[in-house]
């Protein structure tokens, strides 16, 4: 949102200067971006032309004798058509910028005659689009002083950053009522318009829609005799001000009061009107050219104000290039309308038309507002353009029904902790418009109808507070929580934070993916649900709420292969949507591999072979990945299991999933299917996982935090191998979990250390050898005791798998 200075003390009588009214509106929530105090145009002069002759060289050029006022005239060499002895202009000395064209001046020849400078024209100084010569200004200009002080191009604009919650700032009235309120000067309240209507708006004007608030109202009047020519200089150099082109006086006038009051208007070229206007949704297939000269196509979704013609504007967006208005307008039809926010802003979005109206109906206008703008803009016209004002009618307005909330005064001290009286408060409302009535400490506030946003009591403090002054809340330690080193974070935040450093810890990189991704991927890892669809997404290939973490970690490992980058070890920690509900997003933590990328360091073979480095990745990589997430987040390591296979995207014979129990599933791992790759358009050796992280259960509590003391057995731990020959279906993992069940205070450890298959053994069968740690804790083992460990652990496992102990 910009403005001028001036135009800002046009409704707030102040003596505060630039910097302080700058200062105030940040402190009161309206924050200031930029200030251009118009120090370009400081270095132009008014100066006077002594001489003007032909150029010797050249039949449309002119050399000049300037003086600027300091009694050493100065050559200067001119092409402009009015250029001739005793004028008075703007000069522009060498060395001075010139912003219409862009240029810093300097001492040059123009076809062998030296210039010392230039003569501006409008354009040159961004005062108008003329250029058909240089400024000519009165005799009586007092040559040597400041053209941009005469001419009141020295005006400071200022340009505030508004947040969507504030639409009564989108106004030039609105900032200054806001700085009065916080004390800055007093507000300055505009005359209501008077001027006399000659009879009846004779269009009429209907509202067809199936949802009434879609446009709550509608007042227009008739204006007859106009002559739509330039709109004065002051509203010309306004609108230059804040970067928009003047075009006509008519059109100058909407776009003024947009700014001045925050209500945006349209006009329409009253002869060009065929029929009534009618209010409706658009038709399927329906087009209008609007007025940025671009063809939209419409659909129902859209509100339009339409004739015997068809479409003529897009309500509350974009009027059409059909009735608007030019120089040979003579009737004019002014629109003061009201507009659903919501529709507006689909509206906007969907046909990519970024305008001053939408911006401040998606935010919300004044209701009240639209007949007083409505007299303001006819008040305007006249005042420019003459003519007779019929008449104004009003169609479907039902009046504005004010919010009044129960405000209890503590409120302000409970929530900011700062102590304001109950006057000051009473007084801070008041002034920002708001009306305050009862006694005591909860008075009732009736809230005005250009706030729509606010709702309840903690809006109202947030009133007090910011014109009060946020910098007035002093900082203040947290009170004491009673406990050392007490928790803050919560498990899952906790286990977020400890999943990243673990796999950061295996050389891993942390990668930031898009939740969006496209349908096609989505159904590839079990998602592209309707309910997971975007209705308005970014980009068409970012249309579904993603299902896994794997098709981004998976395109942006392929993005780094195009680019030279092959080897890489990305994961990332985020959200996955299983539906449109709360417990419908997961916290996952996934990860992928890619060519040599292992935990033993990436590489060709013989550049890092002795560290085990430089093999393409495989399943195992994956799991040792998932496996040191859920060791890192606490889960004992001795309740996991691990199956075979997973899901779709795996590859079947090469992937695994983990479960905790024999129905709770953990995670997955393993290597792609190659019809997943070949559909994600990735190629080359890959592994991944994924871990649910919020499946995981919380750590039972300590009754202390401090480390018990160390027990360790003074009896030496004791080593049993063992062989079973098994069917090639049976996992290890089962062996595994036989032959620790046997004696659980005795047995620490059960690894697989070899696997042999041969014709030997018979067909379909296979042998798993596995190494048991013995740990006695309190004697040593006689070896009665280690044949009835060694005769139970072959039992189990017999049982278990239907194997046997190989001979």
């Amino acid at each position: 949102m910009k403005f001028t200075l001036s135009w800002l003390k046009d409704h707030l009588e102040t003596d505060a200067t630039l910097d302080e009214i700058c200062e105030r509106l940040t402190a009161i929530g309206l924050e200031v971006e930029d200030v251009d105090d118009k120090a370009a145009y400081k270095p132009f002069v008014i100066a006077k032309v002594l001489t003007a002759e032909k150029h010797p060289e050249a039949d449309r050029l002119k050399v000049l004798t300037v003086d600027a006022g300091d009694g050493k005239p100065v050559q200067i060499v001119c092409g402009a058509p009015n250029a001739r002895a005793g004028l008075v202009g703007a000069l522009a000395r060498p060395g001075t910028y010139v912003p219409g064209i862009d240029v810093t001046l300097a001492v040059g020849k123009i076809r062998g005659v030296e210039s010392h400078g230039m003569m501006c024209s409008e354009k040159e100084l961004n005062m108008s689009d003329n250029h058909d010569g240089i400024i000519d200004l009165p005799e009586d200009a007092p040559v040597g002083t400041s053209f941009a002080s005469y001419a009141g191009l020295d005006d400071p604009v200022i340009e505030i950053n508004l947040t969507p919650n504030r639409p009564d700032c989108t106004s030039v009235f609105g900032i200054a009522r806001d700085l009065a309120a916080s004390g800055l000067g007093k507000l300055k309240q505009p005359k209501a318009p008077e001027f006399k209507t000659d009879g009846e708006t004779p269009i009429e004007v209907k509202i067809v829609l199936d949802d009434e608030k879609l446009c709550p109202g509608f007042a227009y009047r008739l204006v007859r005799g106009v002559k739509n020519g330039p709109s004065p200089r002051w509203i010309q150099q306004r609108l230059l001000a804040i970067g928009l082109r003047p075009i006509s006086a008519l059109v100058d006038v909407t776009n003024y009061m947009t700014f001045d009051q925050g209500r945006p208007m349209h006009v329409f070229d009253a002869a060009k009107v065929k029929g009534a206007l009618i209010v409706r949704r658009a038709r399927e297939g329906e087009e209008i050219l609007a007025l940025d000269t671009r063809t939209y196509k419409l659909n129902p979704a859209n509100v339009i104000i339409a004739d015997d013609n068809g479409p003529e504007s897009i309500g509350g967006i974009m009027g059409g290039e059909h009735s608007g208005c030019d120089e040979n307008t003579t009737e004019v039809l002014i629109e003061s309308a009201l507009w659903d926010p919501i529709n507006i802003a689909k509206t906007g979005r969907s046909h990519g038309i970024i305008t001053d109206a939408r911006y401040r109906f998606e935010r919300g206008v004044d209701p009240e507002y639209m007949m007083p703008g409505l007299e303001r803009t006819t008040e305007l016209v006249l005042s420019m353009c003459g003519g007779t004002a019929a008449k104004a009618k009003v169609v479907g307005y039902k009046g504005f029904d004010r919010k009044v909330v129960d405000f209890p005064f503590s409120e302000v001290k409970r929530l900011t902790g700062l102590t304001v009286s109950n006057d000051e408060s009473r007084q801070i409302l008041t002034g920002l418009g708001f009306e305050v009535s009862g006694e005591g400490e909860t008075v009732s506030v009736a809230v005005p109808s250009w706030r729509p946003d606010v709702d309840g009591k903690a809006d109202l403090v947030e009133e007090v507070m910011r014109v009060f002054g946020v910098d007035k809340i002093k900082p203040e330690p947290l009170a004491p929580t009673g406990s050392v080193n007490g928790k803050i974070l919560t498990p899952l935040q906790i286990r977020t934070r400890t999943a990243k450093r673990a796999l950061a810890a295996r050389g891993m990189l942390e990668a930031v993916t898009w939740s969006f991704i496209p349908e096609e991927h989505a159904k590839l890892f079990g998602g592209g649900s309707r309910a997971l669809k975007l209705a308005n997404p970014i980009a068409a290939d970012m249309s579904d709420m993603r299902p896994s973490l794997l098709p981004g970690l998976l395109t942006a490992a392929q993005r780094n292969a195009d680019r030279g980058f092959g080897d890489v070890a990305i994961f990332e920690v985020s959200g996955t949507y299983e539906n449109d509900k709360p417990e419908g997003q997961r916290r996952v933590a996934g990860g992928i591999r890619r060519g040599t990328a292992s935990l033993a360091g990436a590489g060709r073979m013989w550049s890092n072979a002795t560290k085990g480095g430089g093999k393409p990745i495989d399943v195992y990589d994956a799991k040792a990945d998932a496996l040191a997430v859920l060791e890192a987040c606490g889960l004992p390591m001795s309740n996991v299991q691990i199956e075979q296979g997973g899901p779709a995207w795996y590859h079947p014979g090469r992937s695994g999933t983990i479960k905790m129990g024999p129905k709770v599933v953990i995670g997955h791992f393993g290597e792609f299917h190659p019809k997943t790759l070949e559909a994600l358009d990735v190629s080359g050796a890959l592994c991944g996982f994924e871990v649910y992280l919020d499946v995981v259960p919380e750590p039972k509590r300590k009754a202390t935090r401090t480390k018990p003391a160390l027990d360790l057995s003074p009896f030496q731990m004791v080593k049993r191998d063992f062989a079973f020959v098994v069917e090639k279906s049976v996992e290890a993992g089962a062996i595994i979990k036989a032959a620790a069940s046997a004696d659980r205070k005795l047995i620490t450890g059960v690894n697989v250390f070899d696997i042999f298959e041969g014709a030997s053994l018979g067909e379909g069968r296979k042998s798993v050898a596995i190494e048991v740690l013995i740990q006695p804790a309190d004697k040593t083992l006689t070896d009665e005791d280690f044949d009835a460990l060694t005769k139970k652990i072959v039992g189990n496992v017999e049982k278990t798998t239907g194997g046997s102990l190989r001979a």
